[in-house]
């Protein structure tokens, strides 16, 4: 198994550890993720590449992981996948550009709250 599957399956171990909890939480969570990634509008293969690009914005090691197995199994090639990682940096880029742009030019012109 490599890392990559350890973390995933150490990810699952513990979902069925707060299974035997909180039954209800855990249930309806699957339930509703399941419903979120379900075909509709948007094919599962689709969700799965968003989620990705979602866990990578989020720096969430597991999910990232999780969802590239998952895209693969819904059929998403290497090339779709590390597209999504492209669109994941553009969104991340940009969301920092428009916070510097916004933010730091407004406290940089004295509009914001003075740091010193």
């Amino acid at each position: 198994m490599s890392e990559m599957d350890n973390k995933v399956q150490a990810y699952k171990n513990e979902i069925a550890e707060l299974e035997s909890t909180l039954p209800d939480v855990t249930q309806a969570y699957h339930a509703f993720t399941g419903a979120c990634f379900a075909d509709g509008a948007l094919d599962a293969k689709t969700k799965q590449l968003i989620a990705l690009g979602i866990g990578l914005f989020a720096n969430n090691e597991v999910c990232t992981l999780y969802h590239v197995n998952e895209a693969r199994h819904k059929g998403a090639g290497d090339a779709e996948i590390m597209e999504a990682v492209a669109v994941a940096a553009a969104i991340g880029g940009g969301h920092a550009l428009s916070q510097g742009v916004m933010r730091v030019q407004k406290a940089l012109n004295g509009n914001g709250a003075h740091l010193s």
